[in-house]
This record gives C-alpha cells, structure tokens and sequence, in this order.
C-alpha cells in the first residue's frame, strides 16, 4: 500500500494504492478533502480519468460541506449555544465555591457551576468532561446490542478529541476509538460511526463486501452518515 498527493483540475486528492479490485473515492469533512483508495494496477492516468468520471460529484459534496453550519470558537459563557445529543442548548454559567458540575437544567438550557474566577479553558475543561462522561454512558447498551448481532467481540472503545475521523479501529487490538465530538450528535450518528468500526472488523477494507455488511446490519446507515455530515461543524474542526 502506497499514498501519494495528485491535483485533478485543482482539486487535491489523496490517492492510496491497495490490493483491491475495485476504485473508490469519497469527500469527508470536514472542508472536502477528497481521498481515493486504487487497486495497484492503476497508473496515475488511470487515476485520473476515475477521478475526472467524478468530478461533478465531489464538486456537490465539496459545495455541502462548505455550506454547513459552523460554530464560532466557544467561550463558555452564559447564553451562548451548545449541542448535545443532536438538540441545541443554551449555557446557563453560575459561580460558586463547590466542585465544578454540569447538568441539563431543561430541554432548553445546560447548567455550568464552576469555581469563581474560572477562566475559559478551566470551563471548557469542564464541559469536554461531562460530553465524555454521557457518551461513555451510552455505549455499554449500544456494543451489548451490536456485538451478537455482527458476531463480533470489541475489547474495548475508547474516546478522545479527533479533528479528521469520526472513529477508527485497530482491528488486530479489536479497540475502537470514538471521537468525542459524538456526543453532541444525534444518537444515530453515535450508531452509525460504532456499527461502523465494528464491522471493520470483518472487513478491513471500504470495499463492496464492507458496504453489503453495512447495509445488512443497519440498513439506514447512508442517511444516518448524512445526518452526521450535515450536523453543525465544532471550531476546531473547521479550523483544521
């Protein structure tokens, strides 16, 4: 396997070479960037021309991905606007002499007591805390669900801040990661991207055979992966 940079009338992609039969091409967020995995009997001509074949499509995506919402960089402060399981909140901050918290006040309003004086980054701290408690709480029923459906034994799924992938998978380790951001999507998005990586599982590659599976098992996975794409970008995603 072998990754080299092209331009196709001005448009960069990365193209990786592997040992499979078929060419696949995708537009990931978050700004577009265009990846392509070619068997390795495709010269860069042959590239090319698969990629000129898609033009009109990456352009679509590449125009959808610049049009979705993004947030401004968050300051933690009072009235400013949150997500959380795919629902738009407001922050409502209050200072006093106790250990930092966060809770949901209402459907409307997320509650942040932090210590006096906390600054931005104490309160952001804060926040990315509890985001990783509550999705950590929704996976244990999630794998007990999935995992004899697929036939598949996950050792273990950890969570941090990802800026280009919604998850990965070290299959020989059987360990997934999730990327945090996750849990301020709708629940399906969380579904889609772990029933994702497990069965990366039983198929390594993006090929036909992972795309069966992936319809086999969650049917609706192109429309909850379009709710993903669509949701509202976080800043530092967009600044990547």
């Amino acid at each position: 396997m072998n990754t080299k940079q092209i331009e196709v009338q001005g448009i960069a992609v990365e193209v990786v070479r592997k040992d499979i039969k078929n060419f696949y091409i995708g537009v990931h967020p978050p700004n577009g960037q265009v990846r392509a995995s070619a068997p390795l009997t495709f010269d860069d001509a042959a590239v090319q021309m698969a990629v000129v074949s898609r033009l009109a499509w990456i352009r679509r995506q590449q125009a959808a991905f610049e049009g979705q919402e993004r947030q401004s960089q968050r300051e933690f402060v009072t009235g400013e606007s949150h997500y959380f399981r795919g629902r738009r909140y407001r922050l409502d901050v209050v200072e006093r002499d106790a250990p930092p918290k966060v809770w949901l006040l209402n459907n409307t309003k997320i509650g942040l007591s932090v210590r006096p004086g906390s600054n931005r980054d104490t309160r952001e701290a804060v926040i990315q805390r509890w985001y990783r408690q509550q999705l950590r709480s929704e996976l244990p029923p999630l794998l007990e669900k999935w995992e004899p459906k697929l036939g598949v034994s996950v050792n273990e799924v950890r969570i941090k801040r990802m800026k280009t992938l919604w998850g990965s998978c070290n299959i020989e380790a059987k360990r997934i990661w999730l990327n945090l951001e996750l849990a301020k999507k709708p629940e399906s998005c969380l579904v889609y991207v772990l029933v994702h990586e497990m069965v990366h599982l039983l198929e390594r590659e993006h090929n036909d055979r992972f795309h069966k599976l992936m319809s086999s098992f969650l049917p609706q996975w192109r429309t909850y992966r379009d709710i993903l794409n669509r949701a509202p970008l976080a800043h530092e995603n967009w600044e990547y």
